[in-house]
């Protein structure tokens, strides 16, 4: 079985959703959870809080650094994501259509390396 990461993508500076809308989002993304749970290609997901809550952690000049976050500067940024473990690249697309209309977000899907890849 191979392990994919599906990331929502979220644009900063782009309206939030309503309070309805986000309670169908919450309502459809645990649809899509159960049946990816069901089908044994759970691995972990979860949504984040908004990027400009992050913290970066970085060895510089033999030092390690702590400064606020984000890391990457730009207006796309993860909003949440799912590891799920399926045959292929053709099962985690469809995995990330149905995570895509749940969630009204892109998902971006990027296989892992496996252990042979080192």
């Amino acid at each position: 079985m191979n392990q994919y990461l599906l990331s929502v993508c979220a644009v900063d500076g782009e309206p939030a959703p309503s309070g309805e809308a986000m309670q169908k989002i919450y309502r459809d993304v645990n649809t899509v959870n159960r049946e990816i749970k069901a089908a044994g290609a759970w691995v972990f997901g979860g949504g984040l809080h908004s990027h400009d809550s992050a913290t970066v952690v970085q060895a510089k000049n033999g030092e390690v650094m702590t400064t606020d976050g984000p890391f990457a500067e730009g207006k796309e940024y993860i909003g949440g994501f799912w590891v799920i473990k399926c045959e292929d690249l053709d099962a985690a697309l469809k995995w990330a259509s149905k995570a895509t209309i749940a969630c009204a977000a892109p998902v971006e899907v990027r296989p892992f390396q496996d252990d042979s890849e080192g």
